[in-house]
């Protein structure tokens, strides 16, 4: 859980089946077993789950530093439903470690995100662009997949749907506003896949009829034989 959000994630909640990885949110009443009535962390707070999921990262297992992230994906936009194609590098404390969003969805629009870290800690710098569903103008755009894209180099960073480019930035600003100017994007990073609920930003669920489901076909990294390194 992350961001005050409503869901309890389990491995139980992903899945592979016909070729795809399917993460599940589902709508339960469980004990929260880490329930301290005299706690002030949201975590620990709450008495019961309501919601599950799952997040899955290869942090520990594998990192890349430059290349071309591809994921091919269907989401379901239903209200408080907030799914995410990420990365995070490998070394530092958020956010000054770097924090990719190739796809993020919530509240009706598709985010492309990058942040960096400030004078102050765990206050990000971001870099953000939005797009509304409604924008694409095809009402049937939430059933079907779709292609997110990140392309990573030296001189910057571009994400894309679709081949719709939604954000570049250059690696010129892409460097820690905390006094030693250090670059989080000259590292590897990690990639995360999960479907979060509600939270600080997934918007209200009450509405939603649940499981929903994130359709992964694949996540893709391609990368130049021998030109993958920081300068």
């Amino acid at each position: 859980m992350r961001n005050n959000e409503l869901q309890w994630y389990q491995s139980q909640n992903a899945k592979c089946s016909k070729g795809l990885l399917i993460i599940e949110a589902r709508k339960e009443h469980l004990p929260n077993k880490t329930y301290d009535a005299q706690s002030e962390n949201w975590r620990t707070r709450r008495e019961f789950i309501e919601y599950t999921s799952a997040s899955l990262n290869t942090a520990g297992v594998h990192s890349w530093i430059y290349g071309r992230f591809v994921m091919r994906a269907r989401i379901d936009t239903s209200a408080g439903l907030w799914p995410a194609f990420w990365t995070l590098g490998t070394n530092g404390e958020w956010p000054s470690n770097g924090e990719i969003d190739i796809m993020e969805f919530y509240k009706r629009k598709l985010l492309a995100n990058i942040a960096i870290g400030t004078d102050r800690r765990y206050n990000a710098k971001w870099y953000s662009n939005t797009k509304a569903i409604k924008d694409f103008k095809d009402p049937d755009w939430s059933k079907k997949f779709h292609i997110w894209r990140m392309d990573w180099d030296a001189q910057g960073i571009s994400l894309f749907v679709d081949d719709e480019l939604l954000n570049h930035v250059g690696m010129e600003e892409l460097y820690n506003r905390d006094g030693a100017r250090s670059k989080p994007f000259t590292q590897p990073q990690y990639i995360l896949l999960n479907l979060a609920v509600g939270g600080d930003n997934g918007g209200d669920p009450s509405t939603t009829s649940f499981p929903k489901q994130y359709e992964i076909d694949y996540v893709r990294v391609y990368q130049r034989a021998g030109g993958n390194k920081a300068k």
